[in-house]
């Protein structure tokens, strides 16, 4: 799997994740478990909650 794809699939599964819980040092929690490192996963969880907020402005 290249590594766009992987990064596509961890951010809509923690998307799904914070859309259920949202708070960030669970997300963040999350992310760490996933293998990456702690810069990587701020990055996850900004993109997560920008994603999050388009979908409740809707």
């Amino acid at each position: 799997m290249k590594s766009d794809e992987k990064r596509s699939h961890r951010l809509n599964y923690l998307l799904k994740y914070y859309l259920i819980n949202p708070t960030e040092h669970d997300l963040y929690q999350r992310a760490k478990q996933m293998g990456v490192s702690d810069f990587t996963a701020k990055d996850y969880i900004r993109t997560v909650i920008i994603q999050a907020q388009k979908i409740y402005s809707k």
